[in-house]
């Protein structure tokens, strides 16, 4: 797969971005849509309730000049001096369930998958097909092929600092297993298994089986009796 951001890219677009702290809040008191004019946040509502969105700087600083209007309030932070906002999942073509979290600048190719609790970092680029089961993690600049699997819990190491350091490279047709760790600087081959609970510390060939900590080959894939084991299922991908 073709690298889309270099750590400079990365680096550059955190250092340079605006740290914000987004919110929505919630306010009841009696104001009209005038009052609200040259405001740099969301404004939603009428009469007595309103909700404001954006950063909380703003809001408070407009909720300070209109204090005695302002009858109760709600106040909801959702992160603070944040660098990246989310990615935009309105032009994703593939499956994102509720709760999970993808950053701007991360890739998500068409029909993935990627389950509640999933963190896909900025930088990091799933391929078609693939599914981030529940809770797993895939840093920054990391690779997935297409077609793979990131079973629940399982942690793809991201890499900013060192910049020198190679990135995590998942080769197409992988499965990660539960809870296990492929750190930064190894490249798992095509077809490969990673046992659950493995910590992958060197790169893995195409077409075997490792398991344990450090991670060791201990069989080729073409030895599995039962291919279901390790086998994807088609149409879980589909999105409609």
């Amino acid at each position: 797969m073709k690298r889309k951001m270099d750590y400079k890219t990365i680096a550059e677009l955190i250092s340079k971005s605006k740290k914000k702290t987004p919110s929505k809040v919630y306010i009841s008191g009696n104001f009209k849509e005038k009052d609200f004019e040259g405001r740099k946040f969301h404004v939603f509502g009428s009469q007595d309730f309103w909700i404001l969105i954006g950063d909380y700087p703003l809001i408070q600083s407009w909720m300070e000049k209109h204090k005695d209007r302002i009858k109760d309030k709600h106040v909801e932070i959702i992160a603070r001096y944040s660098a990246l906002p989310l990615l935009d999942l309105s032009k994703v073509e593939a499956r994102i369930e509720p709760y999970a979290v993808v950053r701007e600048g991360a890739s998500i190719g068409k029909d993935c998958i990627i389950m509640m609790g999933a963190v896909i970092n900025v930088g990091a680029e799933i391929g078609a097909r693939t599914m981030v089961d529940m809770n797993a993690v895939v840093g920054a600049r990391a690779i997935i092929g297409r077609n793979c699997h990131i079973s629940a819990g399982a942690v793809i190491a991201g890499v900013l600092e060192p910049p020198s350091k190679k990135p995590v490279v998942i080769e197409d047709d992988v499965l990660v297993g539960a809870n296990a760790v492929v750190l930064a600087g190894t490249t798992v081959g095509k077809g490969s298994v990673v046992a659950a609970g493995a910590v992958v510390l060197k790169d893995v060939p195409p077409g075997v089986i490792v398991a344990g900590t450090p991670a060791k080959v201990i069989r080729k894939v073409d030895e599995i009796s039962s291919k279901d084991k390790i086998s994807i299922v088609s149409s879980l991908r589909k999105r409609r």
